[in-house]
C-alpha cells in the first residue's frame, strides 16, 4: 500500500532541493503534491513532469497572504490539506560582527518568519479534514544542525533555524493540547548537496575545494543527498510515525556526533 495514500501535502520551497525531492516522494507514494514557491518557472515544470498528482502554487513565505492563498489553492485543487512541509530557505555566512541587521532579518523572515506563517496558515485548514482521514495531518519543520549547535560563521542561519526548532515544539504542543490530532516535528540536516550550498562548493577552503572541506565535516566523508533527508521526511508525513511530535530528526552523516 502506498505510504501517503489519498494524502494531500503543500511544500514550500518545492520547486528545488529538498522540497522538490520530497514532492517527488510524496506523488510516488500515492499523495498529492503541491509545490509553493518563488521559481514559478521551476515549479511548474516540476508539477507538468509530476502530472495530475501536482499543483504549483506561487509562494513568498514572508508574506501571509501569499500562504493563506496556497492554503486556500491546495483545498479547492485536491479537496484538503493533511501534510507541511516548510522547507523554503536561505543560507548564508556571516559572523556576529559582520553580519548586517538587514541581512539578519532577511534572514530569519524567509527561514524562521516564513515557516511561523506556514504553520500558522495551514492548521486552521488541516484540522477540519484530519479528523475524516484517520492517522491525523503532520507538519515538518525543515531545520539544520545548525539549529541543534552554534557556528562562528552563521550566525542569523544558526539563529533562524534554532526558532524553527523552538516554534516546531510549541507548535506540536499546542495541536496536542487542542486535539487536533495534528502532528509537527522538525528535521535536521547537515550539509546537503543542493543548490542552497553550491557557492560554498566553488570557494576554496585552505588547501582543500569548498566541497572537500565540507565533506570532511561528515564522519560519513561526503554530503548528503535531498533523496535522503526527504525520505525521512516521508517517514513524518506518513502514519508511520503517529506517535512522533515535538522532535529532532537529523539526517547529517553523523556531524552532530
Amino acid at each position: 500500500m502506498p505510504r501517503l495514500e489519498d494524502k494531500v501535502v503543500l511544500l514550500s520551497g518545492g520547486a528545488s532541493g529538498i522540497g522538490a525531492a520530497t514532492a517527488r516522494l510524496v506523488v510516488r507514494e500515492g499523495g498529492k503534491a503541491v509545490l509553493a514557491d518563488r521559481d514559478e518557472a521551476r515549479g511548474r515544470a516540476l508539477a507538468a513532469e509530476l502530472g495530475a498528482a501536482a499543483h504549483f502554487v506561487p509562494l513568498d513565505v514572508t508574506q501571509e497572504p501569499d500562504w493563506q492563498a496556497a492554503v486556500a489553492a491546495t483545498v479547492a485543487t485536491f479537496g484538503g490539506i493533511h501534510g507541511l512541509l516548510n522547507a523554503a530557505g536561505v543560507g548564508v555566512r556571516n559572523s556576529i560582527e559582520d553580519c548586517t541587521l538587514e541581512e539578519y532579518r532577511r534572514v530569519n523572515d524567509i527561514n524562521s518568519l516564513g515557516t511561523f506563517l506556514g504553520c500558522k496558515s495551514a492548521i486552521g485548514a488541516m484540522k477540519a479534514h484530519v479528523g475524516r482521514s484517520g492517522g491525523g495531518g503532520s507538519i515538518v519543520n525543515i531545520s539544520s544542525v545548525l539549529g541543534l549547535r552554534g557556528a562562528a560563521h552563521a550566525v542569523a542561519y544558526s539563529a533562524s533555524k534554532g526558532a524553527v526548532r523552538t516554534l516546531t515544539k510549541n507548535v506540536a504542543l499546542h495541536c496536542a493540547q487542542m486535539k487536533y490530532n495534528i502532528r509537527c516535528n522538525s528535521v535536521h540536516p547537515g550539509y546537503i548537496d543542493t543548490p542552497m550550498i553550491a557557492p560554498r562548493l566553488e570557494q576554496n577552503a585552505g588547501n582543500m575545494s569548498g566541497r572537500q572541506a565540507l565533506e570532511e565535516l561528515h564522519p560519513l566523508g561526503r554530503l548528503g543527498h535531498a533523496e535522503e533527508v526527504a525520505n525521512m521526511i516521508l517517514f513524518l508525513l506518513s502514519d508511520e510515525s503517529t506517535f512522533s511530535t515535538g522532535s529532532e530528526f537529523v539526517c547529517d552523516g553523523g556531524l552532530t556526533a
